[in-house]
């Protein structure tokens, strides 16, 4: 069972949830008690959302997007090299150049033009035309068509889009005002709450269907935002860009992916919710572009063993692992080992909780950041840095040169270590700078070999002190057992020098 997106031209998206699941047999659902449901007044299990609807429909739009294209940049098959000389040689070259396939796709042949075209669903959130929608709705489009309720059809130019939380904005020029819809609190639904979609599935045209919020808070791995609210409403292929309604009528998520065998509505759709889109989409409006908050460090997930190799008591918060030499945490005193457990005073429950509340905070503001280091609590000042799509800082090589060439002189964890030496950095391709002591064996019944570390990487720290040669590690160790620790928490680099934190086992 495959994640897809939801516009009419279907899109694999790029993780497969689910795999071999057989199909579920129907059962018939009971009617529910005349009685409100608690904590949702005057809703019951026979209410109708025509009112609702009559009131959103006209605010939402389905929209056509036409992308043209020649055919001078395609790979043509190569063909034989036929001399003037070659029987039928000028036929055969009137024959390939005539269809635009000769050494040169024919001189005078025009180019080709290829056009495909793609609908999805958006939503008016301002009288005088501005649109909302996916931006895999409208992509690399040529052509944007939105299309009304009422059958109005105008064209539509880009304000932005933002490719990491999937969103666009476009803009129209209606004679009159529009009917437009709000956003709500999308913070606020409740996993049982009542939700109406509204969309073009398929390409029919404005549609309905309702349900409820299934789960909040959805990772389904296609962007480091991902926080969907999962819904039962019927989502389908075209519904892409569709404003999911509370029962307010306030758009609380845009549709943008569903979970299908198929490409039809099992009843697991997924909508960015509104408390991310709404600070995108004003960006977008103000800008043309994002202006995210940036921090400068690499962050991993923190996991029992980790936490108890950091006296954390429970696990929580995001880990640093790497601090960007650029970037405005170094000079805020932020260090690899600390753990993120509040930022801007938002609690930061696990390492995707940070990347999201960072980017949602504005450019060039001082934060208060609390971390967690050596198992006590720091609080640290950073301002903001704005983060730059596809920018990557590369980190300078440190110029301390490596210890002399040492043989392997102990085995510790499952693991047989040695000291940096010319043969060793050639074996393994270690790039200049790399500091560490080099792993050279793996013992494959060892808990380092189930925490995926590999030959050829380096142990940088130890329980967050540096190690330099094998006789570092073991002593780190052993007072790490002295002090009653269960695990050690090693800071592991690959050859090329990308680090991360490793807690293994001490047996």
């Amino acid at each position: 069972m495959a994640l897809k997106s939801v516009s009419a031209a279907p899109r694999l998206l790029r993780v497969a949830l689910m795999a071999g699941v057989a199909a579920l047999p129907m059962m018939t659902m009971p009617v529910l008690a005349q009685a409100p449901l608690a904590g949702s007044p005057h809703v019951t299990g026979q209410v109708s959302l025509a009112d609702l609807a009559e009131r959103v429909m006209p605010a939402v739009v389905n929209i056509s997007a036409v992308t043209t294209s020649d055919t001078r940049g395609r790979t043509l098959p190569q063909l034989p090299q036929l001399g003037p000389d070659t029987p039928f040689g000028d036929l055969f070259e009137e024959f390939f150049n005539r269809r635009g396939r000769g050494g040169e796709q024919g001189q005078n042949q025009a180019p080709q033009q290829r056009r495909s075209q793609s609908a999805g669903s958006g939503f008016v959130i301002d009288p005088s035309g501005i649109v909302v929608t996916n931006n895999h709705v409208i992509g690399d489009a040529n052509e944007i068509t939105v299309i009304f309720n009422s059958g109005l059809r105008l064209k539509a130019e880009v304000v932005g889009k933002d490719t990491k939380v999937d969103l666009a904005v476009l803009r129209v020029k209606p004679d009159k005002p529009l009917e437009s819809v709000k956003f709500g609190d999308s913070d606020k639904m409740r996993i049982g709450d009542p939700v109406m979609a509204i969309g073009n599935p398929f390409g029919l045209g404005g549609s309905v269907s309702s349900g409820i919020v299934s789960a909040r808070n959805r990772d389904i791995n296609q962007g480091p935002y991902d926080t969907y609210i999962q819904t039962d409403a019927a989502i389908n292929k075209g519904n892409s860009g569709g404003p999911l309604f509370n029962m307010a009528g306030e758009v609380i998520g845009i549709n943008t992916a569903i979970l299908s065998p198929t490409g039809g509505s099992v009843g697991i759709g997924f909508a960015v919710p509104s408390s991310l889109a709404m600070n995108v989409v004003e960006q977008l409006r103000e800008f043309g572009e994002t202006r995210r908050g940036w921090l400068g460090v690499r962050i991993q997930s923190v996991d029992d063993a980790t936490a108890e190799a950091l006296n954390l008591g429970t696990a929580r918060g995001a880990l640093i692992a790497g601090i960007d030499d650029k970037g405005p945490a170094k000079p805020a005193g932020l260090e690899v080992g600390d753990v993120v457990v509040k930022f801007d005073g938002k609690e930061v429950k696990d390492s995707r909780d940070l990347p999201r509340i960072v980017a949602g905070t504005s450019v060039g503001k001082d934060v208060p950041v609390v971390v967690v280091r050596k198992g006590k609590e720091e609080t640290k000042t950073v301002k903001l840095g704005r983060l730059e799509d596809g920018e990557k800082v590369q980190t300078a090589a440190a110029s301390a040169k490596p210890e002399p060439a040492k043989p392997a002189v102990t085995s510790a964890l499952g693991l047989e270590l040695s000291a940096q030496s010319e043969e060793l950095k050639k074996r393994y391709s270690i790039k200049d700078g790399t500091k560490g002591v080099v792993i050279t064996k793996v013992d494959p019944n060892s808990n380092a070999a189930d925490k995926r570390i590999q030959i050829g990487e380096l142990i940088v720290e130890v329980g967050q002190e540096a190690v330099n040669s094998p006789e570092d590690v073991t002593k780190r160790l052993e007072a790490l057992k002295k002090e009653g620790k269960k695990s050690a928490l090693l800071l592991v680099s690959s050859a090329q020098g990308e680090v991360r934190f490793v807690a293994v086992t001490m047996d």
